[in-house]
């Protein structure tokens, strides 16, 4: 493959490196930063993307930095929340939450999973499941549910309500998401980019981020790519549409060990 040509494909790859990074750090600057990390150590050395596709590749460089410099959670965004978040990951088997999110967020299969993390397909897979058993019990918490489309919403909420979290409302609009919240502060908010009435479901969010501070935030939107540009300040964590019952429950899952310690409760 010619520079330009792999220039061209690690450019198409990189939103979603830097969605994978953001979710495992909790945060869009430490994740950001890992993902330009990752870029300097391939231009020095291409080794890590030899023999595989430029995604596997890209990933595999990444784990090698991840793995090399203790996975330090604690320095993401947030100061005290990502200190809490290190403490709720601590108990966690060690690949496992980061073997989850390569599978059910990034589509990776289990042999390509191996290849990244320097281990057998079988060794790959058993890590996923060790994942969806320990982050699907670990914390319950409150959920509010930003969507506009009654079908998704509902479903989102099953999704959510089954993992043993409460649902604390649905809301269609940017007034009616301000107003639920006000009622019941959530743990965690997952929202859609684009509401009912036209508002925004992200102004909707930063609305109350701000009065009601910070926490995290889950979107979902058909364009990811779109928010994951390193260019502004972008989600964390952010789900494509269409979505399966897997993404969201390990969206759901990473994201609550960044909640705040309050209301939740470990299980």
């Amino acid at each position: 493959m010619s520079s330009a040509d792999l220039a061209k494909s690690i450019g198409q790859e990189l939103p979603f490196l830097r969605r994978y990074a953001r979710a495992l750090t909790g945060s869009q600057s430490a994740g950001d930063n890992y993902a330009a990390a990752t870029l300097e150590a391939i231009l020095a050395d291409r080794s890590p993307l030899e023999g595989v596709d430029v995604r596997v590749g890209l990933f595999r460089a990444f784990h090698a930095i991840w793995e090399s410099s203790g996975q330090p959670v604690a320095d993401a965004d947030g100061g005290a929340r990502g200190q809490r978040a290190q403490v709720h990951l601590s108990g966690l088997t060690p690949n496992s939450r980061e073997a989850l999110l390569l599978n059910t967020i990034e589509g990776l299969r289990p042999d390509e999973i191996a290849k990244v993390m320097q281990i057998s397909p079988e060794e790959a897979e058993e890590l996923v499941q060790t994942a969806m058993n320990e982050m699907g019990n670990a914390l319950r918490g409150k959920v509010m549910v930003i969507e506009d489309e009654t079908i998704i919403a509902m479903d989102l909420k099953g999704i959510v309500q089954a993992m043993g979290h409460e649902v604390t409302g649905i809301a269609r609009t940017h007034t009616a998401a301000v107003q639920l919240a006000k009622e019941k502060r959530p743990d965690l908010i997952l929202a859609d980019i684009q509401l009912a009435d036209g508002s925004s479901g992200v102004d909707a969010v930063n609305e109350l981020l701000s009065t009601l501070g910070d926490m995290p935030v889950i979107f979902i939107t058909a364009f990811p790519e779109r928010l994951l540009t390193g260019d502004r300040p972008e989600p964390a964590f952010l789900i494509s549409k269409p979505y399966t019952e897997d993404q969201v429950s390990s969206a759901v899952s990473q994201a609550m060990f960044f909640a705040s310690t309050e209301g939740l409760e470990a299980s």
